[in-house]
């Protein structure tokens, strides 16, 4: 067995023991209200990070205005509760408008 393939089933263990933890610890392990908070808060600085790094850069570079303009309806869209549907039309009918009035 090479290298590749004893990775590849060290990994597919690691994940399937990982998993399995969650079921079998459930009632015996809790989680202090701070953590639970902490991760809570993790979690959307996590969300924030990657929207801003896929909305705002494009090859390692300033994407333009189009894009972020674009995010921005689609992000205000989404805080009114718009159905998704309509987020994603918003979002994607304002950064092709923009692109196609040249706002890069």
């Amino acid at each position: 067995m090479n290298a590749t393939v004893a990775v590849i089933l060290a990994l597919a263990v690691g994940t399937y023991a990982f998993r399995l933890v969650g079921p079998l610890l459930h009632g015996r392990v809790t989680v202090p209200a701070r953590v639970q908070e902490l991760a809570s808060a993790g979690a959307v600085v996590l969300l924030v990070a990657l929207l801003a790094t896929g909305a705002l850069t494009e090859g390692g570079g300033f994407a333009g205005w189009a894009r972020p303009a674009g995010v921005l309806v689609g992000g205000v869209l989404a805080w009114r509760r718009a159905p998704f549907a309509v987020v994603v039309l918003g979002a994607a009918a304002t950064t092709a408008v923009l692109r196609l009035a040249g706002v890069a």
